[in-house]
């Protein structure tokens, strides 16, 4: 592992969408692997399932909210920031609200790009809005670190091979994403809060069934009646 402990593990990554919560995607890496060695990858992984989802959607409000590009901007913590992380990132048009660890007074001999994009980074996360960001990160993506391998149980996995492990990760990234689309839809996203509001759902489809066949029962009366006039007229009864 990374603090040098000879332990069979994995470290596994999540892009997040900073406005919906919804989990982007979803990297697997060895857990020997520092965090500046796996960026790359998930960023690259979520701009690559973004403009996949961009290209199969045909409704332009869609392509005007997520850009056809990927991610724009990448918020991290501090265990992300590195001088080559930060300008690698910059270089693919992104702007980068990394926490930066103290590492004290640095020297920037011959790396001027390295130090203008660290410069730029620090700029950004003292503003107003790379506070709020960070704070939107550690909400919104630290939730399913609890959500996941907390509640769900997938700290200790009894499975074999990295490539079983990530279908695992991606089938739990799902049901997380489809818990929010539940929550969206119907104000529940779990099955146990959804049954509870079961009841209430019943109610209401037999209320509106019930109102449905008024009109039905009131068109068959009418329809009787009709008939028995029609058939007093061709049939008239002597008294």
């Amino acid at each position: 592992m990374k603090d040098g402990r000879t332990h069979l593990a994995h470290k596994a990554e999540h892009a997040v969408d900073m406005e919906t919560g919804a989990i982007v995607a979803v990297t697997l890496h060895g857990a020997d692997v520092g965090d500046t060695a796996t960026i790359q990858e998930t960023v690259a992984e979520a701009g690559e399932r973004i403009s996949s989802v961009v290209a199969d959607t045909n409704s332009d409000e869609a392509v005007k909210q997520v850009s056809a590009d990927g991610p724009r901007e990448v918020v991290t913590d501090k265990g992300y920031h590195s001088r080559a992380v930060v300008s690698e990132l910059a270089e693919w048009g992104l702007r980068t609200y990394c926490s930066e660890p103290n590492r004290g007074r640095q020297r920037w001999s011959d790396q001027e790009r390295e130090q203008q994009a660290v410069y730029a980074n620090r700029r950004r996360i003292r503003g107003v809005r790379g506070l709020r960001l960070l704070r939107q990160r550690g909400e919104k993506l630290e939730r399913w670190n609890q959500h996941l391998y907390d509640r769900g149980g997938m700290r200790r996995l009894h499975l074999l091979g990295r490539e079983n492990i990530l279908k695992r990760l991606v089938v739990h990234s799902g049901a997380a994403n489809l818990g929010l689309l539940m929550r969206k839809l119907f104000g529940k996203g779990t099955p146990r809060g959804l049954a509870g509001v079961l009841p209430a759902i019943i109610s209401a489809v037999n209320a509106s069934t019930r109102l449905l066949s008024v009109p039905a029962t009131l068109v068959r009366k009418f329809g009787d009646s009709m008939a028995r006039a029609k058939a007093a007229q061709m049939f008239p009864i002597a008294a």
